[in-house]
């Protein structure tokens, strides 16, 4: 039987101490892993390499060019840190150094799941990390929580765990919500707006990433690697807060569709719209209130209600300033129902 994907994500946070690789949490990483390996075909989401690398380059101040050039000195650091502690449980890694437009094409993608395939095939693990050293900065990924989502929810990934510096989503009093049903509102207020100092996201970034999972089907747990067997126990959900994957039959091309492809525009629509989308109707130009981000033919743009909240993302059959000019036109079809994606 085919085993099921498991994607772990690792925060700069996470695994460096003092800017350096803790070499004792990569053991850990490696010995629990091992232990998981018969199970899942592992993907691992790692950062640090940023926070490897820049202790080389006196008077580092985090601009763009630095950034890259500290990603170009940690990548190898951290990689091989990886493999030497990967060594003795007799596991080869495999490094996957991904950019924003892999996942936007959807052909580059799926080369992107054979070769990943191919390495789980040969009981190798990919170690993935965005390529800092020539993403564009326009096309960049959030931060590797938004990378990690991508594979969990391209690749059908049964779980996807979120390593990070407190053990949990905190509550008011500072203790560990145990579980999260569903992420609405109020579960997105839990979280704190503060990052790491070595870090891109937070507690916002890695809930607002569950949730699309959530919606898309696979469970996430968002953990701490300090707690003694944190790996082992988030997969059994025995520690961290686990948001639970809701029940939802998508398509591989709509998972894609909704996670991997790159927005171009967004448009409000009506409660008639939002009650079409909803039985599974298309989008016609009748229901559009507003176009806030024009796109293009074949393109794919994000729809609102009138609080501004995404919903669902579209793939257009006509340009936005077709859509502004024959707004009056009461069945123009913008998207059909099959290239819509509810969230």
């Amino acid at each position: 039987m085919k085993k099921p994907i498991l994607v772990i994500k690792f925060g700069s946070a996470s695994i460096t101490t003092n800017g350096e690789i803790d070499e004792q949490i990569v053991l850990e990483i490696a010995r629990q892993t091992a232990q998981l390996q018969s199970s899942y075909n592992i993907v691992l989401v790692s950062s640090g390499a940023v926070a490897a690398g820049k202790r080389y380059l006196p008077g580092y101040s985090g601009t763009l060019s630095e950034r890259k050039a500290a990603a170009a000195i940690g990548n190898p650091l951290l990689v091989r840190t990886y493999a030497t502690y990967f060594k003795p449980f007799k596991i080869a890694l495999a490094q996957s150094l991904c950019e924003r437009h892999h996942f936007a094409n959807r052909d580059q993608f799926l080369q992107l799941k054979s070769t990943y395939e191919t390495l789980w095939r040969n009981n190798i693990i990919p170690i993935a990390n965005e390529n800092d050293v020539v993403s564009n900065k326009e096309l960049k990924f959030s931060d590797n929580d938004e990378l990690a989502t991508l594979i969990a929810v391209g690749f059908g990934a049964e779980q996807i765990l979120f390593s990070t510096s407190v053990p949990g989503v905190l509550d008011a009093k500072g203790q560990v919500i145990p579980e999260i049903k569903v992420i609405d509102k109020a579960a997105l207020a839990l979280a704190r707006k503060e990052k790491s100092a070595v870090g891109l996201g937070g507690m916002t970034s890695k809930l607002n990433f569950a949730r699309l999972a959530n919606q898309m089907g696979i469970k996430a747990v968002i953990f701490s690697m300090q707690i003694e067997n944190g790996i082992l126990k988030a997969v059994k959900g025995e520690t961290g807060t686990v948001c639970y994957a809701q029940k939802k039959k998508v398509s591989s091309r709509n998972k894609w569709l909704a996670s991997g492809s790159l927005i171009s525009g967004l448009v409000t629509v009506d409660e008639g719209a939002i009650q079409a989308l909803q039985s599974r109707k298309s989008l016609l130009a009748v229901g559009v209130k507003d176009v806030v981000q024009d796109f293009e033919v074949g393109e794919v743009f994000q729809i609102a209600n009138g609080e501004g909240i995404i919903f669902a993302v579209a793939k257009s059959k006509l340009d936005s300033s077709t859509l502004k000019n024959e707004a009056n036109k009461r069945n123009l079809e913008i998207a059909h129902a099959d290239d819509i994606v509810l969230l």
